[in-house]
């Protein structure tokens, strides 16, 4: 990582200047700890240089380290293990696997998933998908559709576009291969990992292809979750579209 220089700026001289905002030091350690895993300096399941190592590597306090550690940590995107140190979270760990798994039983007992993938194809973009992963008109992405099942009952059916590039060779074959979790199996296989989501969830209808999929009559209650998934640097590596049966289920989420 080329460490660039850190400035303390005062939010005074920024507003007479009209300069850019107030950043204080702690937040351009973790920018910059940001920019290392973005290329991969440390990579999923790897242990990240101690605090005193990177407060020497970038010239600031060991609390100035640690500060910004502890906000990457609060995010998810390191993990800290009591005597052993510092790891870059990983999909492969139960912790960080289900930050992105919502739907839970109402009665709390764990239920066994399964997977049927339906369709794996590359097309060119349809104009919503590529504006919402910032691609270009035309642009190649891979759609990728699936049925998951708690205790073999049908349950969400997912439809997932992904951009094309970095998803090359993405297959059925490769899918129904894997026992790890979707996101596991891009960061181990394509090096893509998904660190943040934004979703948007309606209540709708169950359409004719939806409601054979999912076993129930056309017009049943879903619950729609639209899912964008952005990997380091805010770029968008995902769009998910799930239509969930939520008889046995519920939506969770904390908020903080």
């Amino acid at each position: 990582m080329s460490d660039q220089t850190l400035t303390d700026r005062s939010p005074d001289s920024d507003r007479a200047g009209g300069s850019a905002a107030f950043s204080p030091l702690y937040q351009q350690i973790k920018a910059l700890l940001l920019q290392g895993l973005d290329r991969g300096e440390w990579k999923p399941g790897e242990a990240i240089p101690s605090e005193l190592e990177l407060a020497a590597r970038f010239q600031v306090s060991q609390g100035t380290v640690r500060k910004a550690i502890d906000e990457l940590a609060a995010e998810n995107l390191l993990l800290r293990r009591q005597g052993k140190g510092t790891f870059v979270a990983t999909h492969h760990e139960a912790k960080v696997r289900f930050r992105f798994l919502r739907l839970t039983p109402d009665d709390a007992t764990p239920a066994v998933s399964g997977s049927r993938i339906l369709d794996v194809r590359r097309l060119k973009a349809p104009a919503d998908v590529a504006a919402l992963l910032e691609l270009r008109s035309g642009e190649t992405v891979v759609n990728l559709r699936r049925v998951l099942s708690f205790d073999d009952s049908p349950t969400i059916l997912d439809d997932i576009w992904l951009p094309g590039a970095p998803f090359k060779g993405l297959t059925a074959e490769l899918l129904e291969a894997s026992r790890s979790p979707l996101y596991a199996l891009f960061e181990s296989e394509y090096g893509v990992s998904m660190v943040r989501a934004e979703e948007k969830i309606k209540a709708v209808a169950a359409d004719a292809a939806q409601a054979e999929l999912l076993a129930v009559e056309v017009g049943h209650p879903l619950l729609q979750v639209e899912r964008i998934s952005f990997t380091y640097g805010d770029r968008p590596m995902e769009l998910r579209r799930g239509a969930y049966l939520t008889e046995r289920f519920h939506y969770r989420n904390s908020l903080n």
